[in-house]
């Protein structure tokens, strides 16, 4: 994508690890403690990133309390994240089972224009769900297992279009997959006993995608726990 050589050298070398996110949006609430993990406290916020249609995405930023303190942003602040998804397991029996959010590596408080840029590399874990909208768009869900460095691996809900749909419609589980698009935030209404429920899913939309080669016995291609 000719677009990702417009910016710096950061962001060059930024595209060159298998799961990187840049944005750029405004902080739409004030952080709010998350969790303690390595002897660190994490804080999370929300982070509005405006598209080009003009509706926004609602973004969750995890980051050290470290970084919360070095950027000193209070709520309506423009910020620049560089950073990763990250998913878990929603395990408290309400909204979506597969959680995600993007990890802060570097924070800083920015003018530039709102930006969203997601570049991923990983293995198709789960069959392609292709389908065709009301309106005959085809379109491909797929959830792709991205290798952390320290062995474990995100598991990410992707999604794609049109011609892009339907080649990857034949794609089988272990293929190795690079996709460049943005992370997207979706309302949907789930319906429950009591009626129906408004929620909200998370997932990266391919503007960019293409199988590389097969996986080999280093990728991870089991589905996540449900």
């Amino acid at each position: 994508m000719d677009h990702l050589n417009e910016k710096d050298g950061m962001r060059m070398e930024f595209n060159q690890e298998n799961n990187q996110v840049r944005l750029c949006g405004t902080m739409a609430a004030a952080p709010r403690y998350s969790h303690s993990a390595g002897g660190q406290d994490f804080y999370c916020f929300p982070l509005e990133v405006e598209r080009l249609s003009g509706s926004f995405d609602l973004l969750n930023i995890v980051l050290r309390e470290s970084q919360l303190a070095a950027v000193e942003a209070e709520e309506k602040a423009r910020l620049l994240v560089l950073g990763e998804l990250r998913s878990f397991n929603n395990r408290r029996g309400e909204g979506a089972k597969l959680v995600l959010t993007v990890l802060a590596r570097e924070i800083s408080l920015t003018d530039e224009p709102d930006d969203n840029h997601v570049s991923l590399t990983g293995t198709l874990c789960k069959a392609p769900n292709a389908r065709v909208t009301p309106l005959g768009r085809d379109i491909c869900d797929l959830l792709l297992a991205v290798n952390r460095r320290s062995g474990r691996s995100d598991y990410l809900p992707c999604i794609c279009w049109g011609s892009r749909a339907r080649e990857a419609a034949e794609w089988t589980v272990g293929t190795v997959l690079h996709l460049e698009g943005r992370f997207q935030s979706r309302e949907y209404l789930k319906l429950r006993g009591d009626g129906l429920e408004r929620r909200t899913a998370f997932e990266v939309s391919a503007a960019e995608i293409a199988a590389l080669n097969r996986a080999d016995d280093r990728c991870a291609v089991s589905a996540p726990e449900q």
